[in-house]
């Protein structure tokens, strides 16, 4: 059964849901012997923070792609220099039939330019292949086994650099993942520090209920800013009327 793509589960960017939790730690802290009463402990608000100190060092999308193009440029370079080894051989081999015969075209190196990477790896060990079977008939052009072999040594190394590009292609999918569970893992520690602390403060300080508030976009908070002013104004409107 295929795993079900993770999502996000909040809408800030990873370093500003790392300073989210620090500031509802820390505000947490301060408000610890309130904390206590809901069952929530020092010992687990410092689990938080460990947690954070982990999100906070994993590796970002940025390293990844980093490493992953790095890889990729030095495969593009083992590429071409395994098209180098083949046009060596081809060269000579085009000096003793046409490029129009069927011994030409046995070498399988039309539109190398255009091949896939597995197409390029498969044409190199074909040219080293078919190379040794005609030896006796390209001698006089030069063609040996050391070229043989700089073609077939040009293969691994391309291979190897695929190879490897591949996994960093996997270790960024990977880290993606691992960043996103842990993400969300502290997003989900953080709104639960941020339930408490708002039943904390509710009736009794506002501004302290107001550190607790987290919001994802900016029309969230606007729309919570006024749906808080329209309240305070109500109940002024109330005490004044019960005073005059």
């Amino acid at each position: 059964m295929k795993k079900q793509a993770m999502q996000r589960m909040h809408n800030f960017p990873d370093a500003e849901l790392y300073m989210l939790c620090m500031q509802c730690i820390r505000q947490a802290h301060r408000d610890i012997e309130q904390f206590k009463q809901y069952g929530y402990t020092p010992d687990k608000l410092t689990g938080f923070a460990n947690q954070c100190e982990k999100f906070k060092n994993l590796p970002d999308d940025d390293e990844l792609v980093g490493d992953q193009m790095i890889v990729t440029e030095k495969k593009y370079e083992a590429a071409e220099k395994l098209k180098t080894a083949i046009r060596a051989i081809m060269t000579r081999v085009e000096m003793k039939y046409s490029n129009r015969t069927g011994r030409y075209r046995k070498f399988g190196t039309a539109k190398m330019g255009d091949m896939t990477d597995a197409q390029l790896l498969f044409c190199g060990r074909r040219v080293a292949r078919v190379a040794r079977v005609q030896a006796d008939f390209l001698i006089d052009v030069g063609v040996n086994e050391n070229q043989i072999l700089r073609v077939l040594d040009a293969c691994i190394a391309f291979e190897n650099a695929m190879n490897i590009q591949q996994d960093r292609i996997a270790d960024r999918d990977i880290g993606v993942e691992i960043r996103m569970e842990q993400g969300n893992l502290i997003y989900q520690k953080m709104i639960e520090v941020c339930n408490i602390g708002k039943d904390i403060w509710t009736d009794k300080d506002l501004v302290k209920y107001d550190q607790y508030c987290i919001y994802e976009s900016n029309n969230e908070q606007k729309k919570a800013r006024k749906e808080r002013l329209a309240a305070e104004n109500m109940r002024d409107a109330m005490e004044e009327a019960i005073n005059s």
